[in-house]
């Protein structure tokens, strides 16, 4: 292509001009997935795009030749250099791995994970149910953990005893094979995982009858877990090395241990803070009193003073969670109610009756007003009459 009949590169690649190597690098990999030779055969216009999409890539990956182009457009960069159809750094495993499936490292290189090499072992995860009291001071735990130890038969080789695993003759004990893939580049040597061995380098012929070939078991076993004071539901902590056996000579994995907090029966936890409601009667909100409140470190006394009114909030400092750090600690808040006294007696009403009248308030229920007397020499009906007699 002529420099002046080149489309702009970020025009090429659908991006713009601030986009990030990121957003470079995935525009890159659709583009060129979409219009590979392999995938449209015989398609020249698609064969041309894709010609087209990496020399914009080359150029766009590249900061230096990217800062050149951004000032000076396509004079600004080498035409030797930059219609050469390179790859500028990109991983081509990545889209050959997409074309023609997983398995390939690009180029003749090592595979991203090679099985025949140490591997850490897997992570287990287990539950862990604790009170709040738990949570708050710390406690232990003793903990059944279900996970894969290394096979005591096979010392873990996977192979029956007196007998050792043969090197793969396919790939020599590597795992991977190489590849030949046909492109419009001519043939191409990329890596891939050996299908004879599995990408284990080597075959059990005589597996352990232990671990079947695994050359790991499944146990249980009990651990003792120190579960830090001021823990919170939904954290966990992690015992490095308690998980599943490493292959060939990797790590073992981690233990991850999650909280779960029980509910308390009275006791509420936001954070660190400890929240409480508690109702007294009327006459306690009235006359004041002295009452127990439970908290974390069992009953204690507060005197709730005289006038309280309901919905008010008292703080109990330093009587909620610890922080996990270790220092300070948070407060409890108590929030009271007053109840409304229900089922009255005649006397009961009577006695609230006189306070509201003590304090200045109307009668709740104030009795019939009389009736008038009837006129002098006016007939009387018989309603009177009857009311007279009695």
């Amino acid at each position: 292509m002529a420099n002046e009949t080149k489309r702009d590169y970020y025009e090429v690649l659908g991006v713009s001009k601030t986009a990030s190597e990121g957003d470079l690098k995935k525009a890159y990999r659709r583009l060129a997935k979409e219009n590979h030779p392999d995938l449209n055969p015989g398609d020249k216009a698609a064969e041309a795009r894709f010609k087209e999409i990496n020399e914009a890539y080359e150029v766009l990956s590249d900061a230096e030749k990217r800062s050149k182009y951004d000032q000076f457009g396509h004079a600004g960069v080498d035409p030797n250099f930059g219609a050469g159809g390179g790859f500028g750094g990109f991983d081509m495993g990545d889209i050959f791995s997409s074309f023609f499936g997983g398995g390939f490292s690009g180029f003749g290189g090592e595979p991203r994970a090679s099985r025949t090499g140490p591997r850490k072992g897997a992570d287990v995860r287990v539950a862990e149910t604790i009170t709040l009291e738990e949570a708050a001071f710390g406690c232990k735990k003793d903990i059944s953990v279900s996970h894969l130890e290394s096979c005591s038969s096979c010392k873990g080789s996977g192979s029956a005893e007196g007998t050792t695993a043969e090197v793969c003759p396919n790939c020599h004990g590597s795992g991977t094979v190489r590849v030949q893939q046909r492109t419009m580049f001519g043939s191409m040597s990329t890596t891939g995982t050996c299908p004879n061995c599995r990408g284990e380098g080597k075959i059990i012929h005589q597996p352990c009858k232990s671990c079947g070939g695994a050359g790991a078991v499944r146990k249980q076993k009990k651990i003792t877990v120190n579960i830090p004071a001021g823990i919170d539901e939904g954290q966990a902590i992690s015992l490095r090395g308690q998980g599943d056996v490493g292959k060939n000579g990797g790590v073992p994995g981690d233990l991850i241990v999650g909280i779960n907090i029980r509910p308390h029966a009275e006791l509420q936890r936001k954070g660190n803070t400890i929240y409480l409601e508690r109702t007294i009667s009327f006459v306690q909100a009235a006359l004041g009193d002295e009452m127990e409140i439970p908290t974390l470190d069992g009953k204690v006394k507060y005197t709730i003073p005289e006038g309280t009114q309901t919905g008010t909030t008292f703080r109990l400092r330093e009587k909620g969670v610890p922080n996990l750090n270790g220092r300070g600690r948070g407060d409890q808040l108590v929030t009271v109610k007053i109840a409304t006294p229900q089922k009255l007696t005649e006397e009961q009403k009577e006695a609230l009756r006189h306070f509201g009248e003590a304090m200045g308030e109307l009668p709740l229920t104030t009795p019939p007003a009389a009736e008038p007397e009837a006129e002098s020499g006016g007939s009387k009906g018989f309603f009177d009459k009857k009311r007279k007699k009695k």
